[in-house]
């Protein structure tokens, strides 16, 4: 079907970042801020928040791994504090967080406050736009990965308690992901609540572990001292250069806190940060450090060899559901980033439900549920334990965290008017700092780090080709036959039989007569006595007021010119938008309406084009296989007329 083209504009009140206030979440009161940054703590901190099940044991076990004699383990332990502070702390949580959406966070968002795509090109910026989706795209890869490393290296613990365990651990871990997956249609609205307490819990637990390893080694704290860990390169360059792949593993959440930032607003986000999660997550990687140290007998599993015995069966449960936590933000990460990209027309329209009447943000997206599920048991079943898929994790996060720097620098320069030396400064810190990861997590590559490279690059060339396909094709169709006004005017002359109710005919911001209008009126020689000419424009901007919602141009003749107006992070539904109508003086049920769409046929064609063959025959493949426009914009079907329009592509 050919939908309302989707059309893309920025406001011009955007130029600033959103107040704190100005966020749906933010609360004036202590007591509403501790409730939003406790709920934070379940959605925004799994990924980083189950990293010290298995980050400090990579740095010793893995691959690369280094000896963990005390002077080595003290280096690490510095590396991760600096890390932790330098990319989460300064970058993340204070430096990219500015850089907000009305409020919505996210590489996409980041990409569109850099202005409407034509825009951007027109500045010889494109290149920006092109590593935008490839970072977007590459998110996608490092999310399959850590529902199966997170669960896969929660179960394991099963095995510090008996080997007996260990013919189960994958069995146990397919099961859970499965069970995850297969509540993915019934919302997160119900156990979102219980996810906050769960992993406030979590992080206590994290912190109570890692003093009572602390106690027993207290010199380990002087790890906070830099000098350890520049004294490692000094002593050991090439291998500390390339344990900083594992190091890299306390940080992968990174992108996922400014992903999920339009949840909660920057300042719960920040509170939970620093008060909870940075804290339980410090003491507990020094409290795996101080216990190799003193022992090495437990470098395979550190983390539970924290606990005492009578523990370790709790432990294990609290640990595996933490993990489905994490597990769950992932997903529901994708499920948002896929709605972004087709609201802001990279990918076809998908099948898309809207799983909360309360919070807008949480959406069902089933092609991508499944296609995780299906990716995400591969991974387990291929690689089985959780330290061979360490090897494949955080080569494309890493790439990311490069792109959202290069994207951050145009942000400060242009919309927050920063000073270039000041800019360059700040960036380069950055980047330096992106760099140095990006090139020690390269050596993953033969490891396994090709398979998120590839499924990023997969998505990647998906999104172009759709995006490249709509443009050529909207190039293609039939254009429309001289203006509006004039049209109007022949029908005022030689009107057509008038039959009662209203008829919606959905099309484009053109000048003229609809394609679609023009072939109903050729075939069936009638007009409803009102008609509304409807078009849905997508908004650089997650969301949009109810005031704002629709502009309505009363014409002659009956016809209406109706534009409806949604953010890229709002499920486009017609109907409901029309309802909104007797505020704009334009009384109509959209229950009863007629809607009339086309129902687009792409015929094969010899015409030179800019695409090349199999890019269309894919962009075809896509256009097929879209989902219908009644579903997408939530048409009832009894109601909608499809006019076939036939395109030589």
């Amino acid at each position: 079907m050919i939908e309302p083209r989707v059309e893309q504009v920025i406001s011009e009140d955007n130029a600033q970042p959103a107040a704190e206030s100005e966020h749906p979440h933010a609360s004036s009161t202590k007591r509403g801020l501790l409730w939003v940054s406790l709920t934070a703590l379940g959605v925004v901190y799994g990924d980083i928040g189950t990293s010290p099940l298995y980050a400090l044991r990579e740095c010793f076990l893995g691959k690369n791994a280094l000896l963990p004699t005390p002077a080595n383990v003290l280096g690490v332990l510095s590396l991760i504090f600096w890390s932790l502070t330098l990319v989460i702390s300064i970058k993340y949580l204070i430096y990219v967080m500015r850089a907000d959406n009305r409020g919505e966070g996210g590489i996409l968002a980041l990409m569109a406050l850099l202005g409407p795509e034509e825009q951007v090109r027109a500045r010889g910026r494109g290149l920006l736009i092109v590593l935008g989706l490839f970072g977007a795209a590459l998110l996608y890869g490092d999310g399959i990965i850590t529902p199966a490393i997170s669960v896969l290296s929660a179960v394991e613990g099963l095995n510090v308690a008996t080997p007996a365990f260990e013919q189960f651990v994958v069995p146990i871990t397919l099961g859970i992901l499965i069970m995850l997956f297969l509540v993915q249609s019934r919302g997160t609205a119900g156990i979102g609540a219980v996810f906050g307490p769960i992993m406030m819990v979590w992080f206590l637990t994290l912190a109570v572990m890692g003093i009572g390893g602390i106690i027993h080694k207290p010199d380990v704290l002087v790890a906070l001292n830099p000098l350890y860990g520049i004294r490692l390169f000094f002593n050991h360059f090439d291998a500390a250069f390339l344990v900083l792949g594992a190091v890299f593993l306390v940080v992968t959440g990174g992108e996922a806190l400014y992903a999920d930032m339009g949840h909660f607003g920057r300042l719960p986000i920040r509170a939970a940060w620093f008060t909870v999660v940075l804290p339980a997550l410090l003491l507990n990687y020094f409290g795996q450090g101080a216990l190799l140290i003193e022992d090495t007998q437990d470098l395979f599993h550190p983390f539970f060899h924290l606990a005492p015995d009578w523990a370790l069966y709790p432990l294990v449960l609290l640990a595996t559901i933490a993990t489905i936590i994490a597990s769950q933000a992932v997903i529901s990460g994708a499920f948002s980033l896929t709605r972004q990209a087709v609201q802001l027309g990279y990918f076809p329209r998908l099948h898309i439900v809207q799983t909360s009447s309360e919070e807008i943000g949480q959406v069902y997206i089933p092609l991508v549920n499944w296609l995780l599920m299906i990716a995400t048991l591969a991974l387990v079943i291929a690689f089985r334990r959780s330290a061979n898929l360490a090897a494949a994790y955080g080569m494309a996060i890493s790439t990311t965290m490069i792109i959202t720097t290069l994207l951050a620098y145009f942000i400060a320069r242009e919309r927050w008017g920063w000073s270039k030396l000041t800019t360059l400064l700040v960036t380069a810190g950055f980047l330096i700092i992106d760099l140095i990861f990006f090139g020690a997590n390269i050596i993953k590559i033969l490891d396994g780090g090709w398979l998120p490279l590839l499924i990023g690059a997969l998505i990647f060339i998906l999104m172009k080709a759709w995006k490249r396909g709509r443009k050529e094709l909207a190039q293609r169709l039939p254009q429309e036959a001289g203006t509006l006004p004039l049209f109007l005017k022949e029908l005022a002359k030689n009107p057509p039989v008038r039959v009662p109710g209203t008829a919606i005919f959905m099309t484009g911001r053109g000048h003229g007569p609809p394609l679609i209008l023009r072939h109903h009126l050729e075939h069936n020689q009638a007009l409803h006595q009102r008609v509304i000419l409807l078009t849905v424009v997508t908004e650089d901007t997650p969301r949009v007021s109810p005031k704002d919602r629709l502009e309505i141009k009363k014409l002659d003749q009956g016809f209406y010119r109706v534009i409806v107006h949604f953010g890229f992070m709002e499920s486009p539904s017609v109907p409901n938008a029309l309802r909104l109508g007797h505020h704009f003086e334009l009384t109509v049920d959209p229950d009863k309406a007629t809607y009339y769409v086309g129902h687009l046929t792409l015929i094969p064609d010899d015409m030179p084009s800019a695409m090349s063959g199999w890019r269309k025959n894919l962009f075809g493949f896509m256009t097929r296989n879209a989902t219908p426009s009644i579903l997408f914009y939530h048409l009832p079907p009894a109601q909608v007329v499809e006019l076939g329009i036939q395109v030589e592509f």
